[in-house]
């Protein structure tokens, strides 16, 4: 499905952008996002984050044209990696570190994706944002812990257990809200690995 502007003008082109400072810009896609959380991707306007941003509708227009296509951006330039530089020699610690790590965000992230779950049905470049922005780099980080943990001989390539971690460590962060009303917080998760993610891998 193709992006369609939701409450402005249909006219304004990417010609018309303006020059925003990056800090500037960074207000705009915080603001957006924090919205997003706090009211859900439907109730979030451009007149509402310009008038929280103290800036003219028109302004976010000309520089990223539709709601969707300011959602995505904003996604975009949060991209981070919070596995990065995890290497403790041991993946069975490196799992326990992943966890208090994906803990420590699991509140903001897991409230923006959840808040985005209809939209991110319905637009396929918000949908691609999403994976790119919270999705693609923590699986590929933390694969490159399954994988080194395999090259020190810990765990053996064709471990069965292995493709599913990923789905495991993921899929709590989404479940926990639903299920008990709270989020998985750092103590929850390194429980949740010990005994659950390694034993499935014949880890202690």
């Amino acid at each position: 499905m193709t992006s369609q502007a939701e409450d402005g003008p249909d006219t304004v082109i990417a010609s018309r952008r303006s020059k925003i400072t990056p800090e500037r810009e960074r207000e705009f896609f915080d603001a957006v996002l924090e919205q997003i959380r706090e009211c859900g991707y439907d109730s979030v306007s451009m007149e509402g984050v310009a008038s929280s941003t103290r800036c003219s509708k028109s302004t976010l227009y000309r520089q990223w044209g539709t709601k969707p296509q300011f959602v995505a951006a904003a996604l975009r330039a949060n991209r981070r990696v919070h596995f990065t530089g995890i290497d403790t020699g041991s993946l069975a610690e490196d799992l326990r570190q992943a966890a208090r790590a994906a803990g420590a965000w699991s509140a903001k992230d897991t409230k923006l994706v959840s808040a985005l779950g209809h939209a991110v049905i319905q637009d396929s470049e918000l949908a691609q944002a999403v994976r790119e922005a919270l999705v693609h780099p923590e699986i590929a980080a933390l694969e490159d812990i399954l994988r080194r943990g395999v090259e020190r001989g810990e765990i053996p390539a064709d471990h069965p257990a292995l493709p599913y971690v990923p789905a495991q460590i993921f899929g709590v962060l989404r479940a926990r809200p639903v299920l008990e009303g709270c989020y998985a917080d750092p103590d929850y998760l390194v429980r949740f690995v010990e005994a659950a993610v390694l034993p499935a891998l014949g880890l202690t």
